[in-house]
């Protein structure tokens, strides 16, 4: 008997026929095989926005392929992503292949194992139409806002510019926090601090009232009254207050807390960490395991995990650290009320698997990142870390102070793993043993000038937190949305930090005064409210694209009728028109900027126009410059400076030599210099 398990990703084969007999064969679609055509709206506007789908050009011959694999199989089962795209794409094989409708053919797993990939064989499904029909709706509302708005914006703006659903209202947070940095007025204020010494212990004790109120100086001269006035004096210790504190270990992660962390703790951006978790999700090759699974599934929102992963986690603990580092009953995280909660929360497969056995055979990337999901999730299932905490209040001629001392008495979940703390972290430190009405002399007193500071950026990081504190997007989408405005140079990178470029800020401007009832946080929040109800509550998808259609369409008649633009002016270069004599002037086209002449329409000359190129590395072909350029979908790539003559092109920055092993390109990766084609690493 011969099965047929289809899978997305060609990277899963290996690890999943580790766990199938000889009876299968396993076959990927390598993502969609069927959607809208790329170059036409192809939804039918008079029949309730039925979408007109094809098979993709580039996967004809892989459908063919497919089919005759199907034929000849005695059982096909449908293994795609357990999400509602990988549900979608489902129906679209099963479309393709004819299989009945209401046959069991649908089946899914949390992690490539041998446990989870053979109880999924014993519990085939139906397809689950309520998913298809969330993710046909989510893909029809994004086909009209990118198809009908796009094109006005590129006519009131400038060409080739998008607009979308989510990733407007994601920009649009960037501008405002921009808007509101630009805005902030910074108050100044001048804290003041006691230094003093206890039985040759140091500590410190920040104001805090003045004759019982509380108090900060505005001013140079409200603080040097202060100092003036404690300077010299003892400090009388009124109050000391005692209190032990516990902290209960962080859940284990859902997506966007791993997009977070990876940034924060690691360095890694959101594209990076996408990058990494999918390959952990689906297998690397380890040293004497072959291709091995490491991680659960990667979009969740959930912080539920099954019994057995907790318990295996547990133990592990236990053997790890002790049993006072195992609490009585296993910890419980409570799934937030927006929470699709359809997946277990991104952990460990396998507790023996540590990051430090499997070092060797992962790239950096993936070693950071699988040591983050392992130690959050190793930590989620510890004791509370134990505090003991002591303020002390004293006072010298009016003005009282406080000092706050802080000791671990017991590490808990911190022994495993230290959550972040963010740029400006307390220093917190133990206080000496200090007696209520007992008398101390300053050391020193200081004070400085300090100012208010504006809220900080958008990191990734932040970004993703507060789409989804929001209800923008889910988390198959958060990483997307944000590429997709730095690809199109919406925002740019100040270091860590979002910045809006000034397109972004046009391309807000202008729908904020068309869409502002549309592209907002908390419409694009009941949006996806809605798509949720279509999943969970079997809800008319047609119903809630014609709701949106109906007061969307009367704001685009609304914004394509207006002379309102936002269009930048041609701008006059130096060059001379080789046909009439006038300037040329710098304009703005579909594909590019080009050179009019500023005689037109008598003169219609018109001419390329070559921007600077930033030179990256050499050519290995011809020595010629490499130059960075973008991709038509925005993404990054090096070509040679001599095209056409030299047609060389790389994904990454090459140095001009060729690798000693293959003769293959030598690129700069992680900066570091390796071959392009082999194993070779430059020492």
């Amino acid at each position: 008997m011969l099965n047929l398990v289809i899978i997305e990703a060609p990277a899963k084969i290996g690890a999943l026929k580790k766990y199938l007999g000889n009876d299968y064969d396993v076959f990927a679609t390598k993502g969609h095989i069927r959607d809208l055509p790329a170059k036409s709206f192809a939804l039918d506007m008079h029949n309730n926005f039925e979408p007109k789908y094809e098979i993709m050009p580039d996967k004809k011959q892989l459908i063919s392929e497919l089919k005759t694999k199907a034929a000849h199989a005695d059982k096909v089962y449908i293994a795609t992503d357990p999400d509602r795209e990988g549900e979608a794409i489902a129906w679209h094989i099963a479309t393709i292949l004819g299989i009945p409708e209401h046959e069991k053919c649908r089946i899914q797993y949390n992690e490539i194992s041998e446990k989870a990939v053979k109880n999924a064989l014993l519990h085939p499904r139906e397809i689950d139409e309520s998913l298809v029909n969330a993710q046909q709706a989510r893909r029809v509302l994004d086909r009209i806002v990118g198809y009908k708005l796009s094109p006005i914006i590129c006519k009131k703006i400038q060409p080739r510019i998008s607009a979308g659903r989510v990733q407007s209202v994601a920009l649009k947070l960037v501008v405002d926090r921009e808007k509101e940095i630009e805005a902030f007025v910074p108050d100044e204020y001048w804290p003041v601090s006691a230094f003093l010494t206890k039985n040759k212990e140091k500590f410190k004790a920040n104001l805090e009232k003045k004759h019982g109120k509380k108090f900060l100086p505005k001013n140079e001269q409200e603080a040097k009254e202060v100092v003036s006035c404690v300077q010299g004096s003892e400090f009388n210790v009124d109050k000391i207050k005692k209190s032990v504190t516990k902290s209960h270990a962080p859940a284990p992660f859902t997506t966007s807390t791993m997009q977070q962390d990876a940034l924060n703790k690691a360095g890694l951006s959101v594209k990076r960490t996408t990058a990494s978790a999918q390959q952990l999700y689906e297998g690397v090759e380890i040293a004497g395991e072959g291709k091995l699974a490491l991680i659960t599934y990667i979009r969740t929102d959930s912080t539920r995990v099954s019994v057995d992963a907790q318990n295996a986690c547990r133990e592990f603990a236990r053997k790890m650290y002790g049993d006072k580092f195992v609490p009585e009953k296993p910890n419980i995280y409570a799934a937030k009320a927006s929470a699709q909660d359809a997946h277990e929360a991104i952990r460990p497969i396998n507790m023996n698997v540590t990051p430090e056995k499997v070092k060797s055979s992962l790239s950096p990337d993936n070693y950071k990142l699988y040591k983050l999901i392992y130690e959050r999730f190793l930590a989620s299932q510890m004791s509370e870390a134990i505090y003991s905490n002591v303020t002390a209040s004293l006072s010298s001629n009016g003005y009282e102070f406080k000092a706050v001392g802080k000791t671990q008495e017991f590490a808990g979940y911190t022994a495993a793993y230290k959550e972040y703390e963010g740029d400006e972290k307390q220093e917190i430190s133990r206080l000496p043993i200090l007696e209520e009405n007992e008398k101390l002399n300053a050391d020193e007193i200081k004070t400085e000038q300090k100012f208010t500071k504006a809220p900080a950026r958008y990191t990734e990081a932040t970004l993703v937190k507060a789409m989804e504190e929001k209800g923008i997007g889910r988390p198959a989408t958060y990483a997307a949305t944000i590429m997709v405005i730095t690809s199109r140079e919406y925002v740019s990178k100040d270091g860590k930090y979002l910045v809006p470029t000034e397109l972004g800020r046009k391309v807000t401007e202008y729908l904020e005064k068309f869409f502002s009832s549309v592209i907002n946080v908390k419409f694009t929040a009941y949006m996806e409210n809605r798509l949720d109800d279509i999943a969970s509550n079997n809800d008319d998808w047609h119903v809630v694209v014609n709701n949106f259609w109906d007061g969307f369409s009367k704001l685009l008649s609304k914004s394509d009728a207006s002379g309102f633009s936002l269009r930048a002016e041609p701008v006059e270069t130096d060059i001379v028109c080789d046909k009439c004599g006038h300037k040329m002037l710098l304009r703005e086209g579909k594909f590019g900027k080009f050179l009019g002449c500023s005689n037109f329409p008598k003169c219609k000359n018109i001419m390329p126009y070559e921007e600077h190129k930033k030179v990256v590395g050499k050519c290995p072909d011809c020595g010629g410059d490499m130059v960075e350029r973008k991709s038509k979908k925005g993404k990054t790539f090096f070509s040679c400076s001599n095209y056409p003559t030299c047609k060389f092109m790389s994904w990454n920055p090459t140095t001009g030599a060729r690798c000693p092993k293959c003769n293959a390109p030598l690129i700069i990766k992680y900066k570091k210099v390796v071959c392009s084609e082999c194993d070779y690493k430059e020492q």
